[in-house]
């Protein structure tokens, strides 16, 4: 007789899932060891239970010793941790230290340094017709700098443009040529202008990977290149020239909400915005809109549909829609010599002879006569180099041996530091150039015959700045900001 076989069993029932949400500090510091800062924001602003394992102490221990490689002090409260981070990491991106690593560098040249760039481990800087590549561990093995003798003429404009994993610098020139080169050697030269080419596009226009250069001309005209077409002297490379300007075209930028417009501004003081997709035959114009600035242009920025012009004593903010001016963002008179804006924080920055201003756009908005909230005092002769983040402004000029750091938001300054340092500094002119790039900075100057380049890493730095009781104040705040200025990045 056959026997029955037993029914089948049930499988077990699946154990309860497990979301990172259950998961204990512990463990969650664990998986912290697996994510950068931007991952552990984006996890805070994915829902409340979230935002409150991110804001763990574990989490944030991690990130700190991750980041400068020592240890965190433990705190009290919830929070403790990531205050001193974020506190550590915005002091350290406003130069508020004493002791950032120092490196000094010599070039041969005597001349005025005329564009300086920092880029990761190199620093790139033009001197008349020439220009040169420093890298930091080479300087550190004994290698002298890499100079290049690329043009017959003095250096107009410098732009580096990342195209895929290979970097290329891009200088104009009055020899009438684009050349475009790497540390190695000068790889192209793009001619087609009829005379001296003043100035090159702040990026590459399109998002296409299209790779289009523009450059500005004493001739009027503006010129589209195309980077990835072969040809050694740039026969093949020019796609379209832009008729329109009737002076000598000074600027240009991509506007930032549409890559494909380019925004033109000539001696005469002159905007134009040309779209770029609608014209591909030389001598073709594509003007879509025109509109004018008071006094002559000394730089502007793109951010969104708006462009901010800097020319004269103002700075004006065209939409670049319509064309039309929307606000008188600053008057600083007598002249301005420089500009910067923080777009996160709705504040503009002006330079002039001695000072420096600082601007809210927001609240110039409602004013007939734009007012400043602060005045950055303490610097002899023009402020001709600016930059301004979210965290800071650098200020400095030829005529001053100091360059000069402000906390964007208030005014206040946070440090200064000679353009050279003390071992080399004999009979220095002042700041030349400079070139900032978070919590690192460059400058440059000459010392007798030689030029000097001293650039400065806060990122491990301890020793904070002591203010001194005796030392008079240099900026005036006429306003306290209100709290809806307080953007964070």
């Amino acid at each position: 007789m056959a026997t029955s076989s037993p029914p089948p069993s049930s499988p077990p029932s699946p154990a309860p899932a497990t979301t990172i949400s259950d998961l204990n500090e512990d463990s969650i510091g664990h998986c912290a060891t697996n994510l950068t800062l931007r991952d552990v924001c984006n996890l805070a602003m994915s829902s409340t239970a979230l935002k409150r394992l991110a804001y763990s102490d574990s989490v944030w221990h991690h990130l700190f010793k991750d980041r400068w490689h020592r240890e965190l002090a433990g705190g009290s409260g919830t929070s403790a941790a990531r205050e001193v981070y974020i506190s550590r990491h915005n002091d350290l991106q406003q130069f508020k230290f004493i002791d950032p690593l120092v490196i000094n560098f010599r070039t041969h040249a005597s001349k005025p340094f005329n564009h300086l760039l920092l880029h990761q481990n190199n620093v790139i800087f033009a001197q008349g017709s020439g220009a040169g590549v420093i890298n930091f561990d080479d300087h550190q093995k004994g290698a002298e700098e890499f100079v290049h003798t690329i043009h017959k003429a003095r250096i107009t404009c410098m732009r580096l443009f990342s195209l895929g994993e290979q970097n290329l610098v891009v200088t104009s020139s009055c020899d009438h040529s684009i050349r475009l080169w790497g540390k190695d050697s000068s790889l192209r030269c793009l001619r087609g202008h009829n005379g001296p080419v003043l100035s090159l596009s702040n990026e590459l226009l399109g998002d296409d990977g299209s790779k289009v250069l523009a450059s500005g001309g004493e001739d009027g005209t503006v010129r589209l290149w195309s980077l990835s077409s072969s040809g050694k002297r740039g026969q093949r490379a020019l796609k379209a020239t832009l008729h329109g300007h009737e002076k000598p075209v000074n600027l240009i930028s991509v506007s930032g909400h549409k890559t494909s417009l380019l925004v033109t501004i000539s001696r005469d003081s002159k905007v134009r915005v040309w779209d770029t997709t609608t014209s591909s035959s030389v001598r073709s114009s594509c003007c879509v809109g025109t509109t004018s600035v008071p006094g002559a242009p000394i730089n502007m920025k793109c951010h969104e549909s708006l462009v901010y012009v800097a020319s004269g004593s103002t700075v004006t903010a065209v939409d670049l829609r319509t064309m039309q001016r929307v606000i008188t963002a600053a008057v600083h008179q007598p002249k301005l010599y420089s500009f910067g804006i923080a777009p996160s924080k709705s504040l503009i920055c002006t330079g002039s002879d001695g000072r420096a201003m600082l601007w809210d756009i927001r609240r110039n908005q409602e004013l007939l006569k734009p007012k400043p909230i602060a005045e950055l005092d303490g610097h002899s002769g023009p402020v001709t180099n600016l930059h301004m983040d979210s965290y800071k402004i650098v200020t400095g000029g030829p005529d001053d041996a100091y360059v000069n750091i402000w906390e964007v938001g208030t005014g206040e300054k946070t440090n200064s530091l000679l353009c050279c340092s003390h071992e080399v500094d004999n009979g220095i002119s002042g700041c030349d150039a400079m070139a900032v790039d978070g919590c690192r900075i460059i400058t440059a100057g000459n010392c007798n015959r030689w030029g000097v380049l001293t650039y400065r890493d806060f990122n491990n730095a301890t020793s904070p700045v002591t203010k001194l009781e005796n030392e008079p104040p240099t900026s005036k705040f006429w306003d306290s900001q209100s709290d809806d200025n307080n953007d964070d990045d």
